[in-house]
């Protein structure tokens, strides 16, 4: 009885440990003892025990010259090897999937290449009518959902001369055919964090839905894309399609390290 009451203690005081180490992360910065007792909920004198042994694991450091804590260099062992066990398509497929039995829609999945994005994979609803995407698709920034989400947070030293280019040989609609006002359909979709389009589509009779997936730097990583028959998708920003489509975007972003929330990241470039 006494062991099973030792076993139960000592995952307590795991967990207790884990908390602490999470509310610094959570404080972007090094942090003082009462700055992190009072994210964590606990007594100061409560954390430095738990410190003390953190900082013998090698999970936090204290540097002696400020007495302020930091995330220990084993604790940035572990997420480097976290982040390179990290299979960001893997898990972007298994997104896609669920969103398509969750919507019955198309759902692609993007991501960035040299040319700029292009599909890598997408799921195919059941539904008798239904929009083909091809696999190795490039998308271009202003005539796409997927390729807006990217124009909107890629940094905008790639984006400039892509933009360039478009602007100059795509037929575009009135509302992006210049440069000024491309800029400010782009500002709207970081705004939004959501990217819409069924006028002037790259495919004729489609429109689409995008949203951004983050990685744990804050940086784009691919976009989840909900494709339809033209005047078929709910495109309303408050709607449930919108709403599911950002849950999901926010979900795989959580998943791939991001601690923001939905279209949190200042615009790229700034």
């Amino acid at each position: 009885m006494d062991d099973e009451l030792d076993g139960k203690q000592g995952v307590q005081s795991l967990e207790i440990g884990m908390s602490i180490l999470k509310a610094m992360v959570a404080g972007h910065r090094s942090m003082m003892l009462k700055d992190i007792a009072a994210a964590a909920g606990m007594s100061p004198p409560k954390v430095h025990r738990y410190l003390v042994s953190l900082i013998r694991a090698g999970l936090v450091e204290q540097d002696p010259l400020t007495s302020r804590y930091d995330i220990g260099q084993f604790a940035l062992r572990i997420g480097l090897v976290a982040i390179d066990r990290l299979d960001r398509i893997r898990l972007g497929v298994a997104a896609i999937s669920d969103l398509r039995d969750q919507l019955n829609q198309t759902v692609a999945l993007a991501v960035w290449a040299d040319r700029g994005p292009v599909i890598v994979r997408w799921e195919r609803p059941r539904r008798p009518i239904t929009v083909n995407v091809v696999t190795g698709v490039h998308l271009h920034l202003l005539n796409s959902a997927g390729g807006r989400v990217f124009g909107a947070f890629m940094p905008k030293a790639k984006i400039d001369p892509l933009l360039a280019d478009e602007l100059k040989t795509l037929t575009l609609p009135d509302a992006i055919r210049t440069r000024a006002r491309a800029e400010a359909m782009l500002d709207e979709v970081r705004r939004t964090g959501i990217a819409t389009i069924s006028e002037g589509y790259f495919a004729e009779g489609v429109e689409a839905a995008a949203a951004p997936v983050f990685n744990f730097k804050g940086e784009i990583s691919m976009a989840l894309v909900v494709v339809g028959v033209q005047g078929t998708l709910d495109m309303g920003l408050d709607g449930p399609l919108i709403a599911d489509l950002r849950h999901a975007a926010t979900d795989l972003s959580a998943r791939l390290g991001y601690a923001g929330g939905a279209a949190a990241v200042s615009p790229s470039g700034q």
